[in-house]
């Protein structure tokens, strides 16, 4: 009996370490830990460092928000691509940030066209005094449903957690 656990615990680390090989247990330097009723990871909670992240697929756009001057580029994982890769199908998403602000996120939200995690603006890490390392942005220039408070709302900087609730 104890054995079969061990070879279905360990089958259930290979299968996620080959559907998702940036996910790592614990990352040198953690940006983002994602937890909750996650569809692929058997634990619940995963821990992503920059490197991480880039390894996901790599989505940008140009957009002006409130919060800056101009137009700039942003690059980071669609919310609908981590979505995707972590098994999220429905639900929301609590977005916490570093000084423990939290936002909900419908999964409706996590579209193609949508928001992405970001983690470059106009090509360069955003450090914690320029809302990062990690920022939720819509591309509020694409659409007009993106220019409101709620969505604004929703764009949460200094994003560090991620809680799921399907």
């Amino acid at each position: 009996m104890l054995i079969r656990l061990a070879q279905t615990i360990l089958a259930s680390i290979l299968t996620v370490s080959v559907s998702l090989p940036v996910i790592a247990e614990e990352a040198a330097n953690p940006l983002l830990t994602v937890s909750g009723d996650l569809g692929t990871i058997e634990s619940g909670t995963i821990v992503l460092d920059l490197d991480s992240l880039m390894e996901l697929p790599v989505t940008s756009f140009e957009t002006s928000t409130i919060w800056t001057e101009g137009v700039h580029t942003f690059t980071g994982v669609a919310l609908s691509d981590l979505a995707a890769e972590l098994g999220v199908q429905r639900g929301l998403f609590f977005a916490t940030a570093i000084n423990d602000y939290t936002v909900e996120i419908p999964h409706s939200d996590a579209v193609e066209g949508g928001p992405i995690i970001a983690y470059l603006m106009d090509d360069s890490e955003m450090s914690i005094r320029d809302k990062g390392p990690l920022w939720i942005v819509y591309p509020y220039d694409s659409n007009s449903e993106y220019r409101s408070e709620v969505i604004y709302a929703r764009s949460i900087w200094q994003l560090d957690r991620l809680e799921v609730v399907q």
